[in-house]
């Protein structure tokens, strides 16, 4: 990431959350939001990157903290939206994580 000013946090809420990520110094935000099926299994339903971000490897630092809590936590990934999808399809190393 080439933006040292970036900081992910992850905001749970009932039935899922969001991963945001806010760069020092900019408005805009990019989030990854997820839905909770189950216990131990999280839809990853939309990555959202404002166009003024991109390019800056800003869905790929969400993607990665999802990878890293999921690793953590012990559970698995649905990846419905089609950044984490891709995502998977570019770390065969992550197989063990997806779910469906």
């Amino acid at each position: 990431m080439s933006d040292s000013g970036l900081q992910i946090t992850h905001q749970p809420q009932p039935g899922g959350g969001r991963y945001l990520a806010r760069i020092d110094g900019e408005e805009a935000a990019g989030y990854l939001e997820w839905e909770a099926s189950g216990a131990r299994v999280r839809i990853a339903a939309h990555t959202v990157v404002p166009a003024r971000l991109r390019g800056r490897g800003i869905a790929a630092a969400l993607v990665e903290q999802l990878i890293t809590d999921a690793r953590a936590d012990g559970f698995r990934i649905v990846p419905q939206c089609s950044y984490v999808a891709a995502s998977f399809a570019r770390h065969p190393e992550w197989a063990e994580l997806r779910a469906g």
